[in-house]
C-alpha cells in the first residue's frame, strides 16, 4: 500500500495542471495569463461547484497521503518528518480553500469571510511549499542519496517561487497579467514537489 501512496506526490503534480485545464473548459473566456486559478471555484462563477471536485479535493487528498508517506516510511529523519508535515498541511489548506470560496472580483475592497478564510488558507499553502523546499536545502539528515542534487533543485525551486510571487505582487497591483505570475510562482513550488518525490522513491 505504501508503495502506492509513495506515486501520490507525483500524481498531484500531474493532476493538479490537468485539472486546472480541464476545469477552465467548462468557463466560458477564462483567461490563465489575467485571472488566478481560485477564479475557477470563485462564488457565482460558473464552475464554482466543478473546480473544487476536480481539484481541490482529489488534490488535497494527494498531497496528505504523500506527506503521510514521508512521515510514516522517513520516521527517523527529523527533516523528511517536517517536510512530511508541511505536505500534509499544504493539503489541508488545499481542501479550506476548496470548501470557502474567494469573491468573484479578486480586486473587491470589502472581501466576505468566505474570501477571508480563502485567502488566509492561501497564505499557509503559499509557505508550507516555502518551508518544505527550504528545509531540504539546509537540513543535514536528508535521507537522500544524492543530498547536493535535491538541495540545489529545492534552492533553484524557491528562487523561482520568490520572483515569481514578486511578479505577481506588481502584475496584481497593475491589474495586469497576475495569472501568468501565480501559475509560475505556484508551479515552480509543484515542480519542487514533483521533483522531490522522484528523488525520494528513486
Amino acid at each position: 500500500m505504501l508503495s502506492v501512496i509513495s506515486y501520490t506526490g507525483i500524481i498531484a503534480s500531474i493532476w493538479i495542471v490537468a485539472g486546472v485545464i480541464i476545469a477552465s473548459l467548462f468557463y466560458p473566456n477564462y483567461s490563465h495569463s489575467r485571472q488566478f486559478c481560485s477564479e475557477l471555484g470563485a462564488a457565482g462563477s460558473p464552475t464554482q461547484k466543478l473546480s473544487p471536485l476536480i481539484n481541490n479535493y482529489p488534490l488535497g487528498l494527494l498531497f496528505i497521503l504523500f506527506g503521510y508517506y514521508l512521515i510514516s516510511i522517513y520516521a527517523e529523519s527529523t527533516a523528511t518528518v517536517a517536510i512530511g508535515i508541511m505536505v500534509v498541511i499544504h493539503g489541508l489548506s488545499t481542501w479550506v480553500c476548496g470548501f470557502f470560496p474567494m469573491d468573484a472580483d479578486p480586486y473587491t475592497t470589502t472581501p466576505t469571510i468566505p474570501c477571508q478564510i480563502h485567502s488566509w488558507s492561501g497564505v499557509v499553502l503559499l509557505l508550507s511549499f516555502i518551508v518544505a523546499p527550504a528545509i531540504a536545502v539546509f537540513s543535514d539528515t536528508n535521507p537522500i542519496t544524492n543530498p547536493t542534487a535535491i538541495r540545489v533543485f529545492s534552492l533553484i525551486c524557491l528562487l523561482g517561487c520568490f520572483y515569481f510571487t514578486y511578479r505577481l505582487s506588481v502584475s496584481f497591483k497593475e491589474r495586469t497579467n497576475p495569472g501568468t505570475h501565480q501559475r509560475l510562482s505556484y508551479g515552480f513550488q509543484i515542480l519542487w514537489l514533483f521533483g522531490y518525490s522522484v528523488f525520494m522513491i528513486a
